[in-house]
């Protein structure tokens, strides 16, 4: 037999880190409980992530990194998601930042990569908690971000920032600067009801200098080559990310969703009404509630899915997404998320008083829900606004895209 190709080794290594994640899911489940109670991820957890190569997956093969295409970060975060929505959820934003640190400059991959190839970088794309500043060979940068989740964990963060400037006519320019932990200081404010097992505490910077070289304007990440495309030809360093950006979360809503209506299925399958003794799966309305939240789940995760497959077929062929095309990601990945917390949110109504015990998955599978679709990348006033405006033939109001 010949060697495999370059396409056969990649859904090799899919299929690989597939597994890899699906094995991990009945330890994460046992530790959910405690993974609340801490606020951020027990160390195991972490360790067990990183063996598995699954913070690397989207990292360049030339660091080690495993370089898969981006739907990959959809089916490994729905997979972790059915065992603790809060590890997919860190997963999920922790390994799309080796993704998008492909796409800086080679000196800012070198600096933090040459160090430590399985370094762990956290973000907060919240463009308005900043402000940055020009200066000679870089920008000075100060602000309070909040959700930097995983912070804790991690030696470096990606800060969003609007620069400055004394020209009105400069217009307004968005960044990301790539901070050493030693530039930021971390408040524990994470103290809420759902994905608390994240760890999404408040970052702060004071007057830091950030150099040229450890930023990246936002206009180079809308599509077509980057900064780092030199040294990582691969597709995926050229996807427009701030249109993309509601799948990098969109699969932990996707699993949480698949585990509420299987746990929900098994116990309609055994359970008998306290009331009359009848087995609720001859219910119809148990049977209604299975059918309707399934077709929600598996709408979603087809959208989720051909969204990435799509945005990975224009970037092989070299091509940028229209706004038209962008913006239409965007109201997806909004919609799809909100029909996983319908469908949610219509199985604890089913449940009863079920629901209810804190001993049981579904309370927090419900409080996980409502946590995920409370993200601005799910509001769909906000992408489908921006959507009908394009379709109307009016400009784009979000700057990122």
């Amino acid at each position: 037999m010949g060697q495999p190709t370059g396409q056969e080794a990649g859904e090799r290594a899919y299929v690989a880190m597939i597994e890899n994640a699906r094995a991990l899911l009945p330890r994460l489940r046992e530790r959910a409980a405690r993974t609340e109670e801490l606020r951020h991820l027990p160390p195991e957890t972490e360790k067990d992530l990183h063996d598995a190569g699954l913070f690397r997956m989207l990292q360049p093969k030339r660091i080690g990194g495993a370089e898969l295409e981006y739907v990959a970060l959809v089916d490994c975060a729905e997979l972790l998601g059915r065992a603790d929505a809060s590890v997919a959820w860190n997963f999920a934003n922790l390994a799309s930042h080796h993704w998008m640190l492909g796409m800086f400059e080679q000196k800012a991959q070198d600096l933090v990569w040459d160090r430590d190839p399985d370094v762990l970088i956290a973000s907060s794309f919240i463009f308005p908690a900043g402000r940055a500043t020009r200066v000679g060979g870089g920008y000075r940068l100060q602000g309070s971000w909040p959700f930097s989740s995983g912070v804790a964990s991690c030696q470096w963060n990606m800060l969003a920032s609007v620069v400055s400037s004394d020209d009105e006519a400069d217009g307004i320019e968005y960044r990301i600067f790539l901070l050493p932990k030693d530039d930021y200081g971390v408040l524990d404010t994470w103290n809420v009801a759902g994905l608390r097992g994240t760890g999404s505490c408040d970052v702060e910077v004071r007057n830091a200098f950030v150099p040229d070289y450890m930023t990246i304007a936002v206009g180079d990440l809308a599509g077509g080559l980057t900064p780092g495309s030199k040294i990582n030809p691969n597709p995926s360093y050229t996807l427009p990310v701030f249109s993309l950006f509601p799948y990098v979360l969109s699969g932990v809503a996707l699993g949480n969703a698949q585990a509420c209506l299987d746990d929900y299925a098994d116990v309609a399958r055994h359970r008998i009404s306290t009331y009359n003794h009848a087995k609720l799966s001859d219910f119809q309305s148990t049977q209604i509630k299975i059918a309707e939240a399934s077709a929600k789940i598996d709408a979603a995760r087809l959208i989720m899915r051909s969204a990435c497959i799509d945005a990975m077929a224009d970037a092989c062929r070299g091509h940028v997404p229209s706004m038209a095309r962008k913006t239409k990601y965007r109201r997806d990945g909004a919609f799809s998320v909100n029909l996983c917390t319908e469908a949610v949110s219509m199985l604890f109504a089913a449940s009863g008083a079920r629901g209810l015990f804190t001993t049981g998955v579904l309370q927090r599978q419900f409080r996980d829900a409502h946590a995920i679709n409370s993200h601005l990348a799910f509001n769909f006033d906000a992408a489908g606004t921006n959507y009908g405006r394009v379709a109307l033939g009016l400009p784009s109001e979000n700057l990122t895209l």
